[in-house]
């Protein structure tokens, strides 16, 4: 087996303000590790100079709203490999009005790429200022868990100290992580536009190499690839959410009494499922044992899965399941009509406590009404305060009524279990992230 084969795929995301950069990195992480085709290439010349004859900002921004605005408005995943790993980028927007595509970004990547763009900071100055936008997303990624977290300080090549430059940002990157008692995993030079310090420690057409002086850690792609993917915890309770139900009678023999004639889709949310095992329905109650586990449409089957699985089981009897119910190993005790919750604030507008809310959780949509803000986080300050409601791409912990009781895991235990999405029942527009506590 080769050593790509051992490697799991890395899924991150790149995030940070407008024009900072984000979509030339990620057309660089392709161009230099020679993952676009031919055509491709051709289709993005653009004769700035003798040595940035690509715009590779246009690699990324396909959709037409984006060229006519020059902003990247959705969540794109982009592949590539190299000998050593497959990576998944998830290119996440920049404008402030679309930190809610970030937030989906991050919910499942192993780590987060925030760029710094020195140009839009006064990086003389021995305390530097950090943008808004740096500090919400860096506080978004730890709440989300992100399990790595890099910062790559951005067009350094474009300032005449970029020693300086680098120093400065990174100590003001380093307090601010420290206040917000995050965990940094690295902080590095880069320039996406000239290629410095992305694949290698490469130089300059001067023959130098950025930041040489101060910095001698790795480029941005040698740390990503050292980075754990994440692997799931099957420690929690079996939790899983029906996703599809499909009858058997056209596609598997199902004239046995011994089993169950339906098989129910879903990916596993947290622990582990045998067949044999006795499983809760929720929120009927029923009880069935599990006869068969299927890994895909093919019907191979399993004898166990595990976390992050897509399986489709099949009951030993035939109970009322539907989309939205959810399989729990016994005794499921973990039931809450009430719950607190870590919020993420993404709608234009603001929380409105009292107002009744759709939630989803899992597949399952049921009515709740945020009962009270319980505080509100200064992105500044790093201070909790006491609020009324929190603004758009606010950030605070709501007491939360549900219409019925739903199974809740804290999300630091169990993302799949411990997350939800609260939608505007007028709008329908996602309007909050929610984190169980």
């Amino acid at each position: 087996m080769s050593s790509l084969q051992n490697k799991h795929t890395l899924k991150f995301l790149t995030a940070g303000s407008v024009d900072d950069g984000k979509s030339t990195l990620i057309g660089r992480l392709l161009l230099d590790s020679k993952a676009i085709l031919a055509d491709q290439l051709s289709g993005i010349q653009h004769k700035l100079s003798d040595d940035e004859s690509y715009d590779l900002a246009r690699l990324t921004d396909g959709l037409q709203a984006e060229r006519e605005q020059g902003i990247t408005i959705d969540v794109a995943y982009r592949y590539f490999t190299t000998p050593d790993r497959k990576f998944i980028i998830a290119d996440a927007p920049g404008h402030e009005q679309y930190t809610r595509n970030m937030v989906t970004a991050a919910s499942s990547s192993d780590a987060a790429v925030i760029l710094v763009d020195v140009t839009k900071l006064n990086w003389e100055a021995e305390n530097v200022e950090l943008l808004p936008q740096t500090r919400r997303h860096t506080l978004l990624a730890n709440l989300l868990k992100v399990p790595s977290i890099l910062f790559a300080i951005n067009k350094l090549d474009a300032i005449k100290d970029p020693d300086t430059a680098f120093i400065n940002v990174k100590r003001a990157l380093e307090k601010f992580s420290q206040q917000a008692n995050i965990t940094i995993t690295d902080i590095i030079p880069i320039s996406a536009l000239k290629g410095l310090n992305i694949i290698t420690r490469n130089t300059d057409k001067n023959g130098n190499i950025l930041c040489e002086k101060v910095y001698h850690g790795p480029s941005l792609l040698e740390a990503l690839t050292k980075l754990p993917s994440h692997t799931a915890s099957s420690t929690q309770a079996f939790h899983f959410p029906v996703q599809f139900v499909q009858k058997l009678q056209d596609t598997y023999d199902g004239s046995s009494t011994q089993h169950g004639r339906r098989i129910f889709w879903g990916r596993i949310a947290a622990g582990s499922v045998k067949t044999g095992d006795e499983l809760v329905v929720q929120p009927s109650g029923a009880k069935a044992k599990v006869s068969k586990i299927f890994a895909n449409a093919l019907q191979e089957e399993l004898q166990t899965a595990s976390t992050g699985t897509s399986v489709g089981l099949v009951l030993d009897q035939e109970i009322d399941i539907s989309r939205g119910d959810w399989l729990i190993t016994p005794p499921a005790n973990n039931q809450h009509k009430e719950a607190k919750a870590t919020l993420a604030w993404l709608d234009d507008e603001p929380l409105i406590v009292g107002r009744a809310y759709w939630l989803k959780h899992g597949h399952r949509w049921i009515k709740t009404k945020v009962a009270a803000v319980n505080y509100h986080l200064n992105i500044h300050t790093l201070e909790t305060e006491l609020a009324e409601n929190i603004e758009k791409n606010g950030i605070g912990e709501v007491s939360l009524i549900l219409q019925q009781p739903i199974p809740i895991l804290p999300y630091n235990d169990a993302k799949d279990v411990g997350a939800a999405i609260l939608v505007d029942t007028a709008t329908n527009r996602t309007a909050g992230a929610v984190l169980f506590k």
